[in-house]
């Protein structure tokens, strides 16, 4: 394919003699996260039926993270750790109703890169508040944030209208039921590419939470990816998956060719990840970790337990990389133990910024330039949804939701948390829920001075937005469809 051709013309531009010093400015920062990328999925992971070419070859010329972890195993516990450098156990985020809000005194990276002079843009799923609620991103640093508020909202690749700083954005076409005529994710994407072009001559961060391939399993037909697995041999939803994934890589080769074009590829740092743990997706008895493989590799059958929304590896494994031509060694991989909460300290660090108070992240800036020492995790820690789990080392505990016993694993011989040692290590398991006693702090979320807008933007997902006799559950389990909404 051609943009394959292109993508690959244009990274072999960025490849360096990899030389290492610190930054002589503050560089652009872009955050691109997918929704629910496996573990094992792409390319560079080991993923043998997604192509990703622009990821593989950022892998080769970048820094591959094999142990940075999700901040959650669902998707707004993780972005409000992501944005506030906090863990699961101190944020205002902690359920995945779509709409709770961040509270309105909490710093988040926007907060702090807009006050070292950054023009800050999201573009994608927010979830840390819908509107009319203290988390809405124009008051947590965000210079302009254009896509969905809401999470339910975000489940619909053709609604009505997305949300530009609260303000509704009509989408052509679309009436969030059988009218379909504009692709949700393209005109967020094409807002994010603008944004890089409107300030190329400005010190940025770019935040791209993209939705793709979460939600509806949904992309034209017309779109180049498609070509690539519509006559597959698979089932259609495992096709249409792919083409979502091969989708946003090339998105991201545009990016780095817009980079390029503007001269700033050498001065714009990129991180890529997942949000959260593979879910699974396709699973069947010849599949039973997923069509894809999210957390089993595909050749040496390394496996990983558990999947999204629960807490043993599987459910917060993501892939991710940095990338910055001249500044991070060309072909380099960590191990290093981390996650979510060590992005907003990096980052900062980077742009010669203070930390704000009480955050649970370190900086990784000594790991990506390979300069000074890098200060390591005591412990990792999670709680969601009655789970909890704490990483030390390589001993991990967990607490499954529906249980008051606790497991421990050996992950350095037991990777698969298959082997419960808690019996055997009753000092290593006292001393873990010791560590979670410490720091699961009660939950202050932030609140709604009015929530009539959320609700039309939850209500949007199926084209009732103007219409209340229609509503959404507040913790929807599944995706829903317009059959499972009672009328008042």
């Amino acid at each position: 394919m051609k943009w394959i051709a292109s993508t690959i013309a244009a990274l072999a531009v960025y490849a360096t003699s990899g030389s290492i010093s610190p930054a002589a400015e503050k560089p652009n920062i872009i955050v691109l996260m997918v929704d629910e990328l496996g573990y094992f999925e792409p390319g560079f992971m080991g993923g043998k039926k997604i192509q990703t070419p622009t990821l593989d070859r950022m892998a080769a010329q970048g820094m591959v993270f094999t142990h940075l972890f999700a901040g959650a195993p669902v998707c707004a516990p993780t972005r409000a750790c992501l944005l506030t450098g906090k863990h699961s156990g101190h944020t205002s985020v902690r359920v995945n109703d779509g709409g709770t809000p961040l509270r309105a005194d909490e710093v988040t990276i926007a907060t702090v890169l807009r006050k070292q002079g950054y023009v800050t843009g999201g573009f994608g799923k927010w979830g840390c508040g819908g509107r009319g609620s203290t988390g809405v991103p124009e008051k947590h640093g965000f210079d302009v944030f254009f896509g969905y508020y809401d999470q339910v909202h975000a489940h619909n690749y053709y609604p009505p209208y997305l949300i530009r700083n609260s303000e509704e954005v009509p989408l052509e076409g679309n009436d969030g039921r059988t009218s379909r005529k504009t692709y949700s994710h393209y005109k967020i994407h094409e807002a994010a590419l603008q944004f890089i072009r409107d300030n190329s001559d400005k010190t940025f961060f770019a935040y791209l939470p993209y939705t793709p391939p979460h939600g509806s399993f949904r992309i034209p037909d017309s779109d180049p990816a498609w070509a690539l697995y519509k006559d597959q041999p698979w089932p259609e939803e495992p096709r249409r998956y792919a083409a979502m994934c091969t989708m946003i890589d090339r998105q991201l080769g545009e990016i780095l060719t817009l980079l390029q074009q503007k001269g700033i590829d050498k001065k714009t740092l990129i991180l890529f990840s997942g949000d959260n743990g593979g879910a699974n997706y396709f699973e069947s008895p010849e599949y039973p970790r997923g069509f894809h493989s999210a957390n089993k590799h595909p050749e040496t059958g390394l496996e990983y337990r558990g999947k999204k929304g629960e807490l043993y590896e599987g459910g917060v494994r993501i892939p991710f990389l940095a990338y910055w031509p001249g500044k991070i060694a060309s072909g380099s991989k960590t191990n290093l133990l981390c996650y979510f909460p060590d992005i907003l300290p990096t980052l900062a660090e980077l742009a010669g910024a203070p930390l704000p108070a009480g955050i649970d992240g370190i900086s990784l800036v000594p790991t990506l330039l390979g300069r000074g020492e890098q200060k390591k995790h005591d412990f990792l820690y999670w709680e969601f949804g009655g789970w909890v789990a704490v990483r030390q080392g390589n001993w991990r505990a967990v607490k499954p939701n529906k249980s008051n016993e606790w497991e421990l694993y050996d992950v350095a011989t037991d990777p698969s948390e298959s082997k419960n040692l808690a019996a055997m290590h009753p000092e290593i398991v006292a001393r873990m829920q010791e560590i979670a006693r410490r720091e699961s702090e009660p939950v202050r979320p932030g609140t709604f001075a009015n929530r009539d807008l959320h609700e039309r933007d939850r209500r949007a997902k199926f084209g009732y937005h103007d219409d209340p006799s229609y509503w959404v559950p507040a913790n929807p389990s599944k995706i829903l469809k317009k059959s499972d909404l009672p009328k008042k």
